[in-house]
């Protein structure tokens, strides 16, 4: 079986295209043939080191995917062999094959492939926690979207114009607009230096916006503060680029609140994970969201992959066929 091994922490010469030893299913266990894994930051921050540090190395990357159940294991019940299933968190889905707890999996309907449900469990499934759960949209309110042309802003865009909603995107070249506008975004800004704020201020009427969502590291954290209007929301996320300086409470402005959004808090069951992954699913079902097709990688290009994503180039999802 071929898999994507990191051996040690650094850059994309630290991953591997190696075979490794086939897995069999044990109790409450699926053994998967991967159709698509998914490509995301964290699996950055995993190469890096700053994530899965207690996990020692040689580990397998990737913890989103696609795919049809092979085998169960003892006890498993409600699926079968043949069956399509996707999951949003399983260490290891850079691989052809891989065993998963069946908590962890959600079946896939008919009506969407393989690749569409591999694009949007991390992406889709953050998208609808940032804006019903850490943040309920309503009407009118206005959000600003950093990265708005990336697989969870282009998600987060149309949620939010779903809701009623405004949304101002901020994307980091001219040639990421159309992506961004494609998705509803009411005004779009080029920014790579984090100067837009002034910008922002003047798209919400002057008054600053009722929401940011900024998983774009320290540079844009000042930017996203000054963007807010009296009492708006900050939902910062995303630890890969890293925190910003420490926070003297009694210098934030405009009685803004402020909170770090962890994507497991909105799928904390088994039960969660599944119900909010059917909606999501119907959404998609029901045309009220436009998967852009994903970027398509051969697995053993997995490096090739992280490179892109590292670079900012993309637009949309990242996927890893097998």
């Amino acid at each position: 079986m071929k898999a994507i091994v990191m051996t040690q922490a650094g850059g994309c010469e630290v991953i591997k295209y190696l075979d490794l030893p086939e897995q069999t299913p044990g109790a409450g266990e699926a053994l998967i043939e991967v159709s698509a894994a998914g490509v995301n930051f964290m699996d950055i921050g995993v190469r890096q080191g700053s994530a899965w540090q207690e996990v020692a190395n040689p580990k397998t990357l990737g913890v989103e995917g696609a795919g049809r159940v092979l085998a169960i294991g003892e006890g498993v019940q409600g699926l079968s062999p043949g069956q399509r299933v996707a999951w949003v968190y399983a260490p290891g889905s850079y691989a052809q094959r891989i065993v998963i707890p069946t908590s962890a999996l959600v079946p896939i309907p008919d009506e969407i492939d393989d690749l569409t449900a591999a694009s949007v469990m991390m992406q889709g499934l953050t998208a609808s926690h940032f804006t019903s759960d850490f943040y309920p949209v309503q009407p009118d309110d206005i959000a600003l979207i950093h990265a708005a042309a990336g697989g969870l802003g282009l998600l987060l865009t149309q949620m939010i114009k779903l809701r009623g909603g405004r949304v101002i995107g901020r994307v980091s070249s001219a040639d990421k607009v159309a992506a961004a506008q494609q998705a509803g975004a009411d005004h779009v800004i080029v920014d790579t230096e984090g100067n837009f704020a002034e910008e922002v201020i003047r798209l919400s009427g002057g008054k600053g916006v009722d929401v940011v969502y900024d998983g774009s590291g320290p540079k844009t954290f000042q930017g996203s503060l000054d963007s807010l209007r009296i009492s708006g929301t900050f939902c910062w996320y995303g630890p890969v680029l890293g925190g910003p300086e420490p926070i003297d409470i009694m210098s934030l402005p405009r009685s803004i609140k402020i909170g770090y959004a962890v994507f497991m808090h909105h799928v904390l069951t088994a039960q969660l994970l599944r119900s909010r992954s059917a909606k999501l699913f119907d959404m998609i079902v029901a045309g009220q969201l436009n998967i852009k097709v994903a970027t398509q990688y051969p697995l053993a290009d997995a490096a090739k992959a992280h490179l892109a994503m590292e670079s900012r180039r993309t637009t949309g999802k990242l996927l890893l066929i097998p």
